[in-house]
C-alpha cells in the first residue's frame, strides 16, 4: 500500500493549483456575492481536460485516474465551492451517466461538446416528493410511437438551466417501483421541457440550482439510456462515484478554512503574542489538520477501488459522510479562530461555512450515508 502520489499526480496537482490561484481565486468572491456563473472559466477548464477528467481520450476526455480527479476537485473547491460543485455535477453525474451507461451512438453524439467545456450536462433524480426516497419517483415516461412522453417535476437540479443535456430519471412502469425507473437524455430546447424556479440558496450561490418541469415533453425513442427499467440501478451506481467526489470537494473546502485560519493565527496578536502560540488555538488547528488528512485518505481509498473495479458503495458513503461532517467542524473552528472577523464577509471563512452544508445534504444526506453503510455491513 503506497500513500504517496505518483510523480504525474503531483505535477497534475501543482498545475491545477496554479490554475485555480490565477483563474478562480480572484473571482471567487464575485461568484458568491453576485451569483455569477463564469461560462468562460468552464471553457478554459474544458481545454485543460477538467470537464471530462475520467472519460477516455478517444471521446475527447482527459482519461486520468480517479485519484487525480479527486485531487482536481479538492484544489478547485479549496478556492471556490460553487465552481467545485459545478465541475463535480457535470463530471460525475450528467456527463458521467451518459459515458458510463450510454451506448456508443449516444457517446459519439453528446460527449465531444460536453468534454471540451463547450456545453454542460445536468442530472435530474430528485423530486419534490422523492428526495432521499428516490425510488418513489413520480415523473413518468410513456412510449408513444417513436417517442417517449415525459411528464413530471424535478427539484434541486444543478446547472440544468445552463446545460445542453439533462439525464432524467422517470418511471416507465408504475407497477415495478424502483425497477420501473428508466433514464433519458433530454436536450435543452426540447418542447415541453421548462425551467421552473431558481433556488435562492444559503451557499454555493454561484452554482445554479433549479426546478425542472416536463409537460408532454417528447424525446426520441433512442434517447433512453440502457435498457428500460435500468435507470434506478444505474443512478445508484453513478451516485457512488458522485459521493466520493463530494468527499473530495469537502476536503477542499475544509482545507481552505484550515489554511486561512492557520495564516491568521500566525499574524493576529493578542496579549503580546500571536494567537497561534496559544494552546486553545493550536489544538483546534491540530484537529483540523488531522481530520482533513483522514478524510482525504478515505476519498482516495474509494477512488482507488473504483479504478480497480472493486465494489466501493460502502467506501464511497464513508468518504462522503466523514469528509462532509469533518468539513462542517473545520469551517466552524475556522470562524472561531478568526473571531469577529470570521463572521464578516471580509474573509472567506463565512463563505466556506455556508458552502459546506450542501455537502452534508446533496447526493444523499448524512443519514442516508449511514443507512447505506449499515446495509453494506449486512444490517
Amino acid at each position: 500500500m503506497d500513500f504517496n502520489l505518483t510523480e504525474e499526480q503531483n505535477l497534475f496537482k501543482k498545475t491545477i493549483n496554479e490554475f485555480c490561484k490565477k483563474e478562480i481565486e480572484p473571482i471567487s468572491d464575485k461568484i458568491d456575492k453576485e451569483e455569477y456563473f463564469p461560462k468562460d472559466l468552464y471553457k478554459k477548464m474544458g481545454r485543460m481536460g477538467l470537464m471530462a477528467m475520467t472519460v477516455p481520450q478517444k471521446y475527447g476526455g482527459a482519461g486520468i485516474d480517479r485519484i487525480s480527479y479527486m485531487i482536481a476537485l479538492e484544489e478547485i473547491s479549496r478556492y471556490c465551492g460553487s465552481t467545485g460543485i459545478t465541475v463535480e455535477a457535470h463530471n460525475s453525474l450528467g456527463l458521467g451517466h451518459i459515458y458510463e451507461k450510454g451506448n456508443e451512438e449516444q457517446r459519439k453524439k453528446y460527449l465531444p461538446k460536453l468534454c471540451n467545456g463547450e456545453e454542460l450536462a445536468a442530472w435530474a433524480l430528485t423530486e419534490p416528493n422523492a428526495g432521499s426516497d428516490a425510488g418513489s419517483t413520480q415523473t413518468t415516461a410513456i412510449l408513444d410511437g417513436n417517442e417517449w412522453v415525459i411528464n413530471g417535476t424535478k427539484q434541486f437540479i444543478t446547472s440544468a438551466d445552463i446545460a445542453w443535456v439533462t439525464t432524467v430519471m422517470a418511471k416507465t412502469d408504475k407497477d415495478k417501483g424502483a425497477r420501473g425507473i428508466s433514464a433519458f437524455i433530454v436536450e435543452r430546447d426540447t418542447p415541453g421541457f421548462k425551467i421552473g424556479q431558481t433556488e435562492n440558496k444559503l451557499g454555493l450561490r454561484g452554482s445554479h440550482t433549479v426546478e425542472l418541469i416536463f409537460e408532454d415533453c417528447r424525446v426520441p425513442k433512442e434517447n433512453i439510456i440502457g435498457k428500460q427499467g435500468d435507470g434506478f440501478v444505474g443512478a445508484m451506481n453513478i451516485l457512488d462515484r458522485g459521493r466520493t467526489a463530494i468527499g473530495a470537494m469537502s476536503v477542499g473546502i475544509a482545507r481552505g478554512s484550515f489554511e486561512d485560519a492557520l495564516d491568521y493565527s500566525k499574524q493576529r496578536e493578542q496579549f503580546g503574542k500571536p494567537i497561534g502560540k496559544r494552546q486553545a488555538i493550536q489544538w483546534m488547528l491540530a484537529d483540523m489538520a488531522t481530520e482533513i488528512d483522514a478524510a482525504r485518505l478515505l476519498v482516495f481509498r474509494a477512488a482507488n477501488m473504483e479504478d480497480k473495479n472493486i465494489k466501493f458503495t460502502k467506501e464511497a458513503s464513508m468518504a462522503k459522510l466523514f469528509a462532509s461532517e469533518m468539513a462542517m467542524r473545520a469551517t466552524t473552528k475556522g470562524i472561531q479562530i478568526l473571531g469577529g472577523y470570521g463572521y464578516t464577509r471580509e474573509y472567506a471563512l463565512e463563505r466556506y461555512y455556508r458552502d459546506i452544508k450542501l455537502c452534508c445534504i446533496g447526493e444523499g444526506t448524512s443519514e442516508v450515508q449511514r443507512m447505506v453503510i449499515a446495509r453494506q455491513l449486512g444490517l
